[in-house]
């Protein structure tokens, strides 16, 4: 089996007896269903690619590539330019992707390219990158807690003001969600502030999730209590993860989003039976935060 990215970058923790590592997604895939977080995270299941996951993909990749390119630069007509070559990038990193569409001809694809050139058309009407110079793009993080649990995750966006401020900012081609689910949207953004605290020492003053699907930014201003609040959310959820790990009992949550699983057909809320699960030997990694809808 091939590194992972997060794996790649990690820093070895030396005569630490650490429990295991959680990313926020593997983190939301376990508090959404524990079935979906064994299927993912245990049994690592192949998912077949997905239109709007590979529209998050590409449009990440050209607003990280955007900064690289001098201030005046980075123009909506830059970044519409920039469109098919980030797909041929990610493309190139995971075959899978090869299996959207039929050809480079296909009218699918064509209208699928000019859909993530809207999306990105919508980012410049909620910010202007010629003004801005992040300090961290695709920002790989990680903190190992007092509980020996190591937390890690990629930040898409870090900027770090002149009088040391820090924003941490993520962005979601989707659409901005219902203030009913305001807060689990923000508990990405509160895990990440959670690690640069306690790696850097600093609250960051701002967290920022740009919605580009609806073209709206919604905004959080952190503290300390908000922290230590996440901080026992992931070690609670690392624990019932351990749980299901100790007994075997993952169980499925059926909900609106089933319709939408890769793994229904094994699912027992609907009929399916798991496949068999494969040995475990020493604590759990919960995977990559590669998160990019």
């Amino acid at each position: 089996m091939s590194t992972s990215p997060a794996e790649a970058r990690s820093t070895p923790v030396d005569g630490v007896n650490v429990l295991g590592s959680l990313s926020p997604s593997r983190a939301s895939d376990f508090t959404a269903c524990p079935l979906l977080y064994r299927f993912r995270t245990i049994d690592q299941l192949p998912e077949p690619p997905s239109e709007a996951a590979a529209r998050g993909t590409v449009v990440h990749k050209v607003l990280e590539d955007l900064f690289d390119l001098p201030a005046p630069e980075r123009t909506p007509r830059q970044a519409r330019s920039m469109v098919e070559q980030a797909w041929e990038d990610v493309r190139s990193l995971d075959p899978a992707l090869a299996t959207l569409f039929t050809s480079a001809a296909d009218e699918a694809e064509v209208a699928w390219l000019e859909s993530c050139r809207q999306v990105l058309r919508r980012y410049f009407d909620l910010e202007d990158p010629r003004r801005l110079e992040p300090a961290e793009r695709e920002h790989y993080v990680e903190a190992l807690l007092d509980s020996k649990l190591l937390l890690r995750g990629f930040i898409d966006r870090v900027d770090v003001a002149a009088d040391g401020r820090i924003r941490v900012v993520d962005y979601k081609t989707s659409r901005i969600p219902s203030e009913a689910y305001e807060a689990k949207a923000l508990f990405q953004l509160r895990f990440y502030a959670l690690v640069i605290w306690r790696t850097r020492g600093v609250v960051p003053a701002m967290l920022q999730l740009i919605y580009l699907g609806s073209g709206d930014i919604l905004r959080y201003v952190p503290d300390e209590a908000d922290l230590l609040a996440t901080e026992r959310k992931a070690e609670a959820i690392w624990r019932a993860i351990r749980t299901a790990q100790e007994t075997g009992e993952w169980l499925p949550n059926p909900g609106k989003l089933c319709g939408w699983c890769a793994h229904k057909p094994l699912c027992p809320a609907f009929g399916g039976t798991p496949p068999p699960l494969p040995p475990t030997p020493g604590p759990v990694t919960a995977g990559d935060d590669l998160d990019l809808d």
